[in-house]
C-alpha cells in the first residue's frame, strides 16, 4: 500500500463551520446509524437555524425602530420614550445571546482545539459591536449600533440556514445507504414456522423468506423461487436484476414480483452494504492535497482577519484620527467579510458530493489523493479476461458452407446435440440461440464431440481433430482467418457432409468497444493485458481498436508490465478484477477493480467500480476530471472573493464615497458561500 493510500485512512476532513454541529455525531453512526437518526441530526441543525434565524429577524424590528443611527440614515427620527435605550440594550442583549450562540459556541471549540477560524471571527465580531456598545449605553462615549449587530447576526443565521440545506444534501448518500436495510426478517425455522427476527440476530446459513416488494435482508444466494430484483440504490444498475435459484442477491436491494428463500452468506460489518458505507466515509474523511491546500489558506486568512481587523483599528484611530466608533466600525467589517467560510467550503463540499454522487453510481473511491491523480490519466490498461471480455466462452461467429443452410438453422442443429452435454464449448453454444430441436440417439464421440438424430439427419457437432481423422477437407478462407485469431473453431456436420462451422471465444462486453472510444477521445491511450496467447490478444485489439497490447503475460509478471509502460513518462491507471491482477493494481497510479460484485473490500484498489462494465471506467475518470475543475473554481472563487473585500472593507475607497458596513459585509460573505454551495452541487456524473 503506497503512502496515499495509507494517509487516507488516518485523516480527518477538517472542513466548514458546520463541522460543529455534524462531524462528531456522525462518525459515530455511519457504520450502523439507527434508522432516520443521522438525517434527523442534520435536519435538527437545519431547523435550528431557521428558528433562531425567524426570532432574530422579529427581535430585530423593534431595535430598528429605537435605532438613531439607523434612522438617520434616511433623514428620520428613531421612536423614543423614557427608557427607550434600556429596551434597545435588553433586546439586543436576548439577540446576542440567542441568535449569536452558534457562533459563540462555536467560537470556545475552535479555541478549545487551538484552531481558530470562521467561527472565531464572526463571534469576535458581533462581540466587539455588542460590547462596545452596550458600554456607550451605560455612559462611554460613542455612537450606538446595536441595530448593525442585530442585522449582522440575522444575515449570519440566514447564510448559514442556507448554507447547511446545500450541505445536508451532499451529506445523505450514507443516510440512504443505511435506511436499505429492512428493520427485520421473515426466518425459517428448522419446524418450517416463519419467525421475524431482528438482522442482527441472523447468521450464516440461516435462511430468510423475501416477499414481493420487501427489501433483501442480507447478503446471500437464492436458494428457491425466481424473481427480480431492484439493485439500483447499491450498484447504480437501473434496470431489475433476474434471480433464480443460485443467483447472489444483496441485503437492501428491493425485491420484485416473486417470493424468494435467501440462505444468508454475510451479516453485519462484512455485508455488501456495510463495506459500502465503510468506503464512503474514508473517502469522506480523506483528504486530497487541494484540500490541504485550502485548509492552510483558510488557516492563515483567520490570522491575516485578526490583523487586519488590528491594523484597521489602529490606522483609523491613530494615523486618520477618526472616532472609535468609526474606526470600530471598520474593525468589525473588515473580520466579517474576512471569514473564509467560502475558503473553508470549497474542497469538502465538492469532496462530500463527488464521493455521495459516485457511491450512487457504483463508483466507490478508496483512495481521494489516487482519485484526484485519475484527472492526468495518459495511459489506461485492461486486464482482458472479466474486464474487457464477459470471462465466459460464447459464439462469436458462424459460418454456412451450405447454401441452403442458413447460420440460424446451422446453429440451432448444433445447439440441440450440445444441449446434452456439460463441457464449456457445447454451453457456449446452446447460450447463444434459444431454440432447440428435439434429438434421438444422443452419442458422445470421446474427445472429439457428439452426435445425434435431428429430424432424421444425423448431426455431427466436431473438433478439427475429428476431421483430420476422417480426412474431411475444410479449405475455406474465412474458417483459416477465424483459426488464426486464436478462436476455438467447432464443425458441424449433416448425414456425413460438412455443412458449416462455429468458433467460440471469451465474449467482448458490448460496453467495452464504446468505452475505449471514449477514452481515446479523451486523450488517454488505451492498451490491454492477458495470458492469452497473441492470436486471441490480436483479435480483442482489432476488435476495439486498442493502441497497445501485450499478450502471454503470467499474473506475477503483470506488475512489470504496468512499470514498463510507466518507464515512458505516462500517468498509468490499471483497470483488473481485483484479485489476481492486484500487484498490477497496487503499481498503477491509480488502480481501478472493475466487477467487484459483492466483494467491494478490493484492498489494492484505489476505485472500485461495483458492476462489470468498462464505461464505469470512462464514468470515474470523468468524474475526477469535473471534481477537481470545481474544486479550482471554488478555490478561485474564496480566494478572489477575499483578496477584493478585504481592502474594500477596510476603507480603502472611504474618500471616494464607497464605505462598506458589517452587514453589507456579511451579506457578501454569505452570498460567496452560497455560490460555492450551489457550484459543488452541479457537479455530476457524466456516463
Amino acid at each position: 500500500m503506497d503512502e496515499n493510500q495509507k494517509h487516507h485512512h488516518s485523516s480527518h476532513v477538517d472542513h466548514a463551520h458546520y463541522a460543529h454541529y455534524q462531524m462528531s455525531e456522525q462518525k459515530a453512526e455511519h457504520h450502523h446509524p439507527p434508522e432516520g437518526k443521522a438525517h434527523d441530526h442534520h435536519a435538527h441543525h437545519v431547523e435550528d437555524f431557521r428558528k433562531r434565524f425567524w426570532i432574530s429577524l422579529a427581535l430585530t424590528v423593534p431595535i430598528l425602530v429605537l435605532s438613531h443611527m439607523f434612522w438617520e440614515l434616511f433623514g428620520l427620527r428613531a421612536l423614543e420614550f423614557p427608557g427607550s435605550l434600556y429596551l434597545l440594550f435588553a433586546l439586543s442583549s436576548a439577540i446576542y445571546f440567542y441568535g449569536g450562540w452558534p457562533f459563540l459556541k462555536g467560537l470556545v471549540d475552535e479555541l478549545r482545539a487551538k484552531n481558530p477560524g470562521m467561527m472565531t471571527l464572526i463571534a469576535v465580531a458581533i462581540t466587539v459591536a455588542y460590547v462596545y456598545s452596550s458600554a456607550v449605553v451605560f455612559g462611554l462615549a460613542g455612537t450606538i449600533f446595536f441595530w448593525e449587530t442585530a442585522t449582522l447576526i440575522d444575515i449570519m443565521l440566514l447564510g448559514h440556514w442556507i448554507e447547511m440545506k446545500s450541505v445536508m444534501g451532499a451529506s445523505r448518500a450514507l443516510e440512504e445507504l443505511a435506511r436499505l436495510m429492512p428493520a427485520d426478517a421473515h426466518k425459517l425455522m428448522p419446524d418450517g414456522s416463519i419467525q421475524d427476527v431482528p438482522l442482527n440476530e441472523l447468521a450464516a446459513g440461516d435462511r430468510v423468506l423475501i416477499k414481493p416488494g420487501e427489501k433483501i435482508a442480507a447478503d446471500g444466494e437464492v436458494v428457491d423461487g425466481e424473481t427480480s430484483v431492484n439493485e439500483a440504490m447499491l450498484t447504480g444498475e437501473s434496470k431489475p436484476v433476474y434471480k433464480k435459484a443460485g443467483a447472489p442477491v444483496i441485503g437492501g436491494a428491493i425485491n420484485g414480483e416473486g417470493s424468494i428463500v435467501v440462505e444468508v452468506k454475510k451479516t453485519g460489518k462484512d455485508s455488501f452494504l456495510s463495506q459500502v458505507i465503510k468506503l464512503v466515509e474514508e473517502a469522506q474523511q480523506s483528504k486530497s492535497k487541494t484540500q490541504d491546500l485550502a485548509n492552510r489558506a483558510a488557516r492563515w486568512l483567520t490570522f491575516i482577519a485578526l490583523a487586519g481587523g488590528a491594523i484597521t483599528l489602529i490606522v483609523w484611530l491613530a494615523v486618520m484620527n477618526k472616532d472609535l466608533a468609526f474606526a470600530l466600525e471598520r474593525t468589525v467589517t473588515v473580520m466579517v467579510i474576512t471569514c473564509p467560510h467560502a475558503l473553508g467550503l470549497a474542497v469538502p463540499l465538492v469532496v462530500a458530493v463527488s464521493t455521495a454522487l459516485s457511491a450512487r453510481n457504483g463508483l466507490l473511491i478508496r483512495n481521494r489523493a489516487a482519485f484526484e491523480r485519475a484527472r492526468n490519466i495518459q495511459a489506461i490498461i485492461f486486464d482482458k479476461t472479466g474486464t474487457l471480455t464477459e470471462g465466459k466462452f460464447g459464439v462469436t461467429d458462424v459460418v454456412a458452407l451450405d447454401g441452403n443452410l442458413d447460420e440460424k438453422e446451422l446453429l440451432k442443429h448444433a445447439a440441440s446435440i450440445e444441449v446434452h452435454s456439460e463441457h464449456p464449448i457445447a454451453k457456449g453454444i446452446v447460450a447463444s440461440t434459444s431454440e432447440t430441436l428435439p434429438i434421438e440417439g444422443f452419442r458422445a464421440i470421446p474427445g472429439k464431440g457428439a452426435q445425434g438424430k435431428v429430424n432424421g439427419i444425423e448431426v455431427k457437432v466436431v473438433s478439427p481433430g475429428y476431421l483430420r481423422e476422417q480426412n474431411i477437407a475444410m479449405a475455406d478462407g474465412r474458417l483459416e482467418k477465424l483459426a488464426a485469431q486464436g478462436k476455438t473453431v467447432i464443425f458441424v456436420l449433416m448425414n456425413g457432409e460438412l455443412k458449416g462451422a462455429i468458433a467460440l471465444a471469451d465474449i467482448i462486453r458490448p460496453e467495452s468497444k464504446p468505452a475505449i472510444a471514449r477514452l481515446k477521445e479523451m486523450g488517454i491511450r488505451c492498451m490491454m493485458l492477458t495470458g492469452d496467447n497473441k492470436q486471441v490478444a490480436q483479435w480483442v485489439a482489432e476488435e476495439l481498436q486498442l493502441d497497445e497490447y501485450f499478450a502471454e503475460v503470467l499474473p506475477h509478471e503483470k506488475a512489470a508490465k504496468i512499470k514498463e509502460v510507466q518507464s515512458r513518462g505516462l500517468v498509468v491507471a490499471m483497470t483488473g478484477d481485483g484479485v489476481n491482477d492486484a500487484p498490477a493494481l497496487a503499481q498503477a497510479d491509480v488502480g481501478i477493480a472493475i466487477g467487484a460484485g459483492t466483494d467491494v473490500a478490493v484492498e489494492t484498489a484505489d476505485i472500485i467500480l461495483v458492476r462489470s462494465n468498462p464505461l464505469d471506467v470512462v464514468a470515474s475518470i470523468g468524474l475526477a476530471r469535473a471534481t477537481f475543475k470545481k474544486m479550482v473554481q471554488n478555490l478561485a472563487w474564496a480566494t478572489g472573493y477575499n483578496a477584493f473585500a478585504i481592502p474594500l472593507a477596510a476603507g480603502v475607497l472611504h474618500r471616494s464615497g464607497i464605505l462598506l458596513s458589517p452587514a453589507m459585509g456579511a451579506v457578501l460573505m454569505s452570498f460567496s458561500t452560497v455560490i460555492v454551495a450551489i457550484n459543488a452541487r452541479f457537479l455530476k456524473v457524466v456516463k
